[in-house]
């Protein structure tokens, strides 16, 4: 019965069922389906990962369990979406205040990362990711230099005209960062330029596109470039080494074949020499 049990909790493709159930279920709730049935599947898919977190926990040790990083990612979700069940059984106590419980189910959701384990080669996907983003942090960190500087710059020029986007330093180096991602970045330029003469609104154009280039297309697109090719770089270290590999086969070959080579010489010297004699 156990052997089953471990068989059933633990296969992956069970698990993964259970997720995509547990997700449509969640959809539903939260467009304000809620029945019975609903409620019952919700409690089904709760107990399912509980009893494949304690059947774990017995296989591996507790100790074992929490030191690998899916399983702590798993039994962290697990645990945090636990309240959430009092719902189901007390949906109206007017004694506890269970305010808290309606935002931990909410929490629900983050279920769906553990689709993150049935992603091929996610791991490799991770640590290239990490490898990307400490090549790169010293470019990001420039780039947000940029973008203070610029917004502290335009705060001091423009909070008078388009408070909504210049008024303080903090909504200021906001509003840079959303126009350097060139995302609607023509409405900050033209907003000032109807509150300027036509003289000033063309060189606040000329200003802001300027920015852009610098900040928008150019910045985004270095900091594009430095993390791609950071992120195949991990790739890249592998197919050099195989390169190698086989560079080292291809030598010890070369001298296997030259000693050979040389073996088939001296033979044939001294048969040349026997048949002189």
């Amino acid at each position: 019965m156990r052997q089953m049990l471990r068989s059933f909790v633990l296969n992956e493709k069970i698990i993964l069922a259970v997720i995509f159930i547990n997700s449509v279920v969640i959809y539903l709730q939260t467009s304000g389906i809620n029945n019975t049935f609903l409620i019952v599947a919700d409690l089904f898919c709760t107990f399912i990962f509980i009893l494949e977190m304690l059947v774990k926990q017995l296989d591996s040790g507790f100790r074992a369990y929490w030191k690998d990083g899916w399983n702590k990612l798993d039994g962290t979700l697990v645990i945090l979406t636990l309240p959430s069940l009092v719902l189901n059984f007390f949906p109206e106590v007017p004694i506890v205040d269970f305010s808290i419980f309606i935002v931990l189910r909410l929490l629900r959701v983050f279920r769906f990362f553990r689709l993150m384990h049935f992603f091929p080669n996610f791991s490799q996907l991770v640590s290239g990711f990490k490898l990307a983003l400490r090549e790169s942090s010293a470019v990001l960190l420039c780039f947000f230099v940029i973008i203070i500087i610029f917004g502290l710059i335009n705060c001091a020029l423009f909070k008078e005209f388009v408070p909504e986007y210049f008024n303080t330093p903090l909504k200021s180096i906001y509003s840079m960062f959303r126009f350097c991602t060139v995302e609607g970045w023509y409405e900050i330029p033209d907003a000032i330029a109807l509150r300027s003469s036509s003289f000033w609104a063309d060189v606040v154009r000329v200003y802001f596109c300027l920015q852009l280039l610098m900040g928008g297309i150019l910045g985004m697109s270095f900091i594009n470039s430095v993390f791609v090719d950071a992120m195949a770089a991990d790739n890249n270290d592998d197919v050099k080494a195989q390169l190698k590999e086989m560079e080292r086969k291809i030598d010890r070959l070369l001298d296997v074949n030259e000693m050979l080579r040389g073996g088939k010489d001296d033979q044939t010297d001294g048969n040349r020499s026997n048949r002189r004699c």
